[in-house]
C-alpha cells in the first residue's frame, strides 16, 4: 500500500497542517490501495502563498527558459511513464492498455503539444496605434476528475507552466495517484520552488478554499455540472476568471445512408471505452426508426464482445466504475430505463457474470428509448448506451439539441455535405464525423451547460493569458 499523505508546496514534500487520512481504493479488488491527507484551508493558504511568491520571478522568464522547462518535464515524464500508467490503472480501474496507451499516453501528448506550440506562439501584436501583449494572468487554481485523471491534469498544467503562470493543483480524491507520481515527474525535472503545487482534498475542504482565494487570480475546473457551479459561485466574489469543462449528454446521429453494421458498432465501442467513463461519450444513438430493431441487434452483439474483468487481465477491454458511489448511481439509473419503459437489449442491474468483487458494470444497451426518459436526460457516466428513434433529419437534429449539455456530437453519414449541414446545427463545441476525434491541437470543451473556454493546443493557452494594451510605443 502506498502512503501519500504528504503534499507538494513551494518546491517541498510537507505534511498536512491537520492530519486527515483518506483510504484510495481500487475499483477492481475494493481493496486499499493507497493512503493520501485530506487537507484544509491552512493548507491552501501556504500553496497559494508559494505561488504567488513564484509569480514574481516565473511569471517575467523567458520563453526559452519555459522552453528549457517543458523540455525537462517531457524527459522526465518519459522517464516515470510506465509507473504513471500503473498508477492510473490502479486508481480508477482502467485496463493496462487503455492505461498505458489513451490515459498516460494523453498526459505526454498535452505537454510536448504545449512546448511545440510556446516555442512560435505570438505573444504581442500591433493593433493601430498599439501593441498587444499577451501576458500570464498570475496564480491558478487547478482542480482535475478522476475519469481521465493525467489528461486533465496535463491539459491544465502544460499551458500554464508555458505561458508563465504558477498554480495549485487539487486532484480528485477519488484518483489521486497520478497526480501524485506527476507531482514527482515535475520536481524531478527542475520546476521551481512554488511554480507547481499539489494540496489533495475534497471540494468543500479545498476545492473551495481554493476557489474563493482573493490570491487566485484564475480558477480552472473539469468535473460535473453541479460542482462547476458550486466552483462559480466561490469565485465570484473575487471576481477571478472561471474555466469550466463539465459534463454531456452527446448525441450521436447515424443518418439514412450511412453502413447501419459498421456505424452502430463503431458508436457502441466508443461509448464503451472507459467503462463508459467520458464526458464527452456518445451515449445517445439516433437512428431511423425504422431501422431500429436492426440497430438494437447490432449493437447488443457488439456488446457481447466487450471483456469485462480485471484490468490487468490480458484481453479485458472494460474495466470496473470508479467507486462504489458511481456502481449506484449507475444501477440506479439502468433500473429507471427499465422502470420507465426502455427495451432493454442487454445487460442490465447487477455485476456482470462470474465477477463479485469490484465496481463492475454490465455493459447496457436501451432501445426504444425517448429523449424525455430519465437514462436520455442525465449524465449516467457508465457503461450505458440508449438508441433514440428519428423520423427525419430535423427531428434528429432536435432531439440531439433537446439537453442542457452541449459537449460533444456524433455525426455518421457518407454524404459529407449534408453531413456538414447537420454538424453546423449541433449546438455543442466538438462534432466527431465517421468515428473522426480531434488531436492534441483540437480545441476541446462546450456550449451551454458543458462549460466555457476551451482546453488544448494553441486554444488551451487563451485562458491562462491576459491581455494588455500599450498605447504610443
Amino acid at each position: 500500500m502506498k502512503d501519500c499523505k504528504q503534499f507538494y508546496i513551494d518546491g517541498q514534500w510537507v505534511n498536512p497542517l491537520e492530519p486527515r487520512a483518506l483510504d484510495v481504493i481500487n475499483p477492481a479488488n475494493e481493496a486499499v490501495c493507497a493512503t493520501i491527507s485530506l487537507g484544509s484551508a491552512a493548507d491552501v493558504e501556504l500553496a497559494v502563498t508559494a505561488a504567488r511568491r513564484a509569480f514574481n520571478t516565473y511569471g517575467f522568464s523567458s520563453r526559452e527558459e519555459r522552453i528549457a522547462l517543458l523540455e525537462a518535464v517531457v524527459a522526465a515524464y518519459k522517464n516515470n511513464y510506465n509507473e504513471m500508467a500503473e498508477a492510473i490503472s490502479e486508481e480508477m480501474g482502467a485496463p493496462t492498455k487503455l492505461a498505458a496507451q489513451n490515459q498516460a499516453g494523453a498526459g505526454l501528448g498535452h505537454i510536448t503539444t504545449a512546448l511545440e506550440i510556446l516555442k512560435t506562439y505570438e505573444f504581442e501584436e500591433s493593433a493601430g496605434n498599439s501593441r498587444i501583449f499577451k501576458e500570464p494572468i498570475g496564480v491558478c487554481g487547478l482542480i482535475t476528475p478522476w475519469n481521465w485523471p493525467i489528461n486533465q491534469i496535463a491539459c491544465k498544467v502544460a499551458p500554464a507552466l508555458a505561458v508563465g503562470c504558477t498554480m495549485v493543483l487539487k486532484p480528485s480524491e477519488v484518483a489521486p495517484l497520478s497526480a501524485y507520481v506527476f507531482a514527482k515527474i515535475l520536481e524531478e525535472a527542475g520546476v521551481p520552488a512554488g511554480v507547481f503545487n499539489l494540496v489533495n482534498g475534497d471540494g468543500p475542504g479545498v476545492g473551495t478554499a481554493l476557489s474563493s482565494h482573493p490570491e487566485v487570480d484564475m480558477m480552472s475546473f473539469t468535473g460535473s455540472t453541479r460542482a462547476g457551479s458550486l466552483v462559480a459561485q466561490s469565485s465570484a466574489p473575487t471576481v477571478k476568471r472561471v474555466a469550466q469543462e463539465l459534463g454531456g449528454k452527446s448525441a450521436n446521429i447515424i443518418l439514412e445512408d450511412v453502413d447501419l453494421e459498421a456505424a452502430v458498432s463503431r458508436g457502441v465501442k466508443t461509448m464503451f471505452v472507459n467503462s463508459g467513463q467520458s464526458c464527452n461519450a456518445p451515449s445517445r444513438m439516433l437512428v431511423p426508426a425504422a431501422r431500429m430493431a436492426e440497430a438494437a441487434e447490432i449493437a447488443a452483439k457488439t456488446a457481447a464482445k466487450v471483456v469485462v474483468g480485471d484490468p490487468k487481465a490480458e484481453g479485458t477491454t472494460m474495466g470496473p466504475v470508479v467507486s462504489d458511489l458511481q456502481y449506484n448511481k449507475i444501477q440506479g439509473l439502468i433500473q429507471a430505463g427499465i422502470d420507465e419503459g426502455a427495451t432493454l437489449v442487454c445487460g442490465g442491474t447487477g455485476l456482470p457474470e462470474g465477477i463479485d468483487k469490484g465496481y463492475f458494470v454490465r455493459p447496457t444497451v436501451f432501445a426504444d428509448v425517448n429523449n424525455q426518459m430519465t437514462i436520455a436526460r442525465e449524465e449516467i457516466f457508465g457503461p450505458v448506451l440508449t438508441i433514440l428513434p428519428y423520423s427525419s433529419e430535423a427531428e434528429a437534429i432536435e432531439i440531439a439539441n433537446d439537453t442542457p449539455f452541449g459537449l460533444a456530437g456524433y455525426i455518421q453519414g457518407n454524404d459529407m455535405e449534408r453531413v456538414q449541414a447537420v454538424a453546423s446545427k449541433i449546438r455543442a463545441g466538438n462534432i466527431n464525423v465517421n468515428g473522426q476525434s480531434g488531436d492534441f491541437n483540437t480545441p476541446f470543451g462546450g456550449y451551454k451547460q458543458s462549460g466555457n473556454g476551451r482546453e488544448w493546443g494553441a486554444h488551451g493557452f487563451a485562458d491562462f493569458l491576459e491581455t494588455k494594451a500599450v498605447s504610443g510605443i
